[in-house]
């Protein structure tokens, strides 16, 4: 246990965690050369593809020390999107020390500064290292001064490297090995380990990664999960090498996995804590907060019948992702399907890619929304996560928003368009704070409904790509919100409802009554779209009717002949108004409620 080292690599999107896991893999020559790859870690085609990590990954390594010793050294590689931050709050849990990597070019990020804080909530060692000191344009000695000016971490104390070359990768495991600590010393010999993450196998059932605390695990062991009461014999463990790699037993200190035959996904949660079942431990470890949705949308399979295999599927997710989650819900138009919660509007785009790639099914995603907190008059209070649950307007007392904390880094020269941004998003301004002569750190709150449609992309846009930003749920706050109802002839479409401020939501009424007039076929008779506010009409656009030329038989004669023949149409076309209804093909639905949109 004393030669044991856990850590795991923390930083902004695109800092070089992957290919830093790469060369210290290499480094302890844990793989062969043969079976070397770039993104070694990152097993999903979709991660290869987009060149981001979505999950984390452990990795045990072997390393001979100057010091003469050999030590045990396991690794959590950890994404660094903002919409994946409950998987690095769930590897720090695992871990001793920290890598803080720091890009060389681009400096400190808004996600590097939230992984810090993340990182010392868990009292954790950390170790800052400047990557991609070989790009020209790098400037290690600007971002030295970074780090010690926000972080209070002495230049003294960071290491240089670049993880694509190789230069300065012995310097991090011989820092590793001096400064992140041992796993604590126990005098108790009952087991006591932590699920960290699971994943499922069609073959295997349920296959859960733990850190071991206390005690040690063995095969053929029979352990209790506490959370679930399950009692069960452990049919397989090992470690990550980075492939499973079996082996007798995990000891204290270690990472490693667990393969129980477990089936059921709700039997084997992450945040369980397992332990033996003749010598139970009293009290469970802490586990997991529960990590909070900030998005929601509607998933609908585009056939019907696969509405059970998607909420299978969904569940198999689950487990892989315990930040996903999910209810059953039906809609008018698109049938049975699942109302989805996620981190974020990326975490909710790979669930999807996921879903269509590892399930093969195809699937409707309804417009994101956010969840809203509804007091009534009577003292009564709900949580409104659809559109549809709105109450009637005479029984709303208040209706509160979710408003997020947001902080964006920038150059100088962008600080006014990122504030108009924010104003024109409802956002306030809080304050600003200098990073170094170039950068500054802006904070604002801002309705998290404005911040889930396109603000990221408009903000990369407006800054030409040099702002990045982080987020953090604040409060609810009161708000003037209203539910737009979108009538065809006439009549309501409820997959068509959302919810807006006041302010905002004739524009959006009307894009939207835009779209469906180009959308929705012509009819026989004319067909109003509108957007309406209960009984009030704030947009319209009208699809013009199909009209035969009744008067073409007509080649002379009086006027009157043809004046009566039009009455006559125009009579059948007001009485087919009435009583004809509209059928809304589901490609209008698909077009128009698909997110990316």
């Amino acid at each position: 246990m004393k030669q044991n080292r856990n850590f795991c690599i923390i930083a902004h999107i695109d800092h070089g965690k992957s290919t830093l896991s790469d060369r210290l893999i290499q480094a302890t020559k844990t793989v062969a050369d043969r079976d070397m790859r770039e993104q070694l870690l990152d097993s999903m085609d979709i991660e290869r593809e987009r060149g981001i990590t979505i999950k984390m990954q452990a990795v045990r390594m072997d390393y001979k020390a100057n010091d003469g010793n050999d030590y045990i050294l396991n690794l959590i590689d950890t994404p660094g999107h903002v919409d994946f931050s409950y998987e690095v709050s769930r590897s720090l849990a695992a871990c001793e020390g920290a890598l803080l990597l720091v890009d060389a070019a681009q400096g400190i990020e808004a996600q590097t500064m939230a992984n810090f804080y993340l990182a010392l909530e868990h009292d954790l060692e950390i170790i800052p290292v400047v990557n991609k000191i070989d790009l020209p344009a790098a400037d290690p000695d600007r971002i030295l001064a970074e780090i010690e000016q926000s972080f209070g971490i002495p230049k003294e104390e960071c290491l240089l490297c670049s993880a694509k070359t190789g230069q300065g990768i012995e310097d991090i495991l011989e820092a590793v090995i001096k400064k992140v600590p041992k796993p604590k010393d126990s005098t108790s010999e009952q087991l006591k380990a932590l699920i960290y993450d699971a994943s499922y196998d069609d073959y295997r059932g349920v296959i859960n990664y733990v850190r071991v605390f206390d005690g040690v695990i063995k095969k053929g062991q029979k352990i209790r999960l506490m959370a679930s009461k399950k009692k069960v014999d452990i049919l397989e463990c090992g470690y990550f090498k980075p492939k499973m790699t079996p082996s007798e037993s995990i000891n204290r200190g270690g990472v490693g996995y667990i393969i129980t035959g477990l089936k059921s996904i709700k039997d084997a949660r992450v945040g369980d804590t397992v332990t033996e079942d003749n010598n139970p431990i009293k009290e469970p470890l802490a586990g997991y907060q529960i990590a909070k949705p900030m998005v929601f949308c509607g998933l609908y399979p585009v056939d019907t019948d696969e509405y059970k295999v998607l909420g299978e599927a969904l569940e198999k997710l689950q487990l892989n992702d315990a930040s996903l989650t999910f209810e059953t819900e039906s809609s008018q138009a698109l049938g049975f399907g699942y109302r989805c919660g996620f981190l974020g509007l990326l975490h909710m785009e790979i669930i999807q890619e996921r879903i269509q790639r590892e399930f093969n099914i195809e699937i409707v995603v309804t417009a994101p929304n956010v969840t809203y907190k509804v007091s009534l008059n009577n003292g009564d209070s709900f949580n409104m996560e659809n559109p549809n649950q709105y109450p009637e307007v005479t029984h709303i007392d208040t209706i509160y928003e979710p408003c997020m904390g947001l902080s964006v880094i920038a150059p100088n020269e962008y600080i006014s368009t990122i504030i108009e941004l924010v104003k024109e998003s409802r956002g306030e301004f809080e304050n600003s704070e200098i990073i170094d002569s170039s950068r500054q750190v802006l904070t604002f709150e801002i309705p998290l409904n404005e911040l889930i449609t396109q603000f990221f992309d408009k903000l990369k846009s407006r800054t030409k790509g040099y702002a990045s930003m982080d987020y953090w749920y604040k409060d609810h706050k009161p708000a003037d919100l209203v539910k737009v109802d979108m009538l065809i002839n006439g009549d309501m479409v409820d997959a068509l409802s959302f919810i807006a401020h006041r302010k905002k939501a004739s524009p959006l009424a009307r894009n939207l009554a835009i779209k469906l007039k180009d959308i929705i076929p012509r009819q026989m008779f004319e067909v109003a779209v509108q957007g309406s506010i209960g009984a009030k009409v704030i947009s319209r656009e009208t699809i013009k009717a199909m009209r035969k030329n009744v008067t073409a038989k007509c080649y002379g004669g009086d006027i009157s002949r043809k004046r009566k023949l039009l009455e006559k149409q125009k009579a059948g076309k007001k009485k087919m108004k009435q009583i004809g209804s509209v059928q809304i093909p589901k490609e209008a639905f698909l077009s128009v409620l698909k997110a990316s949109e």
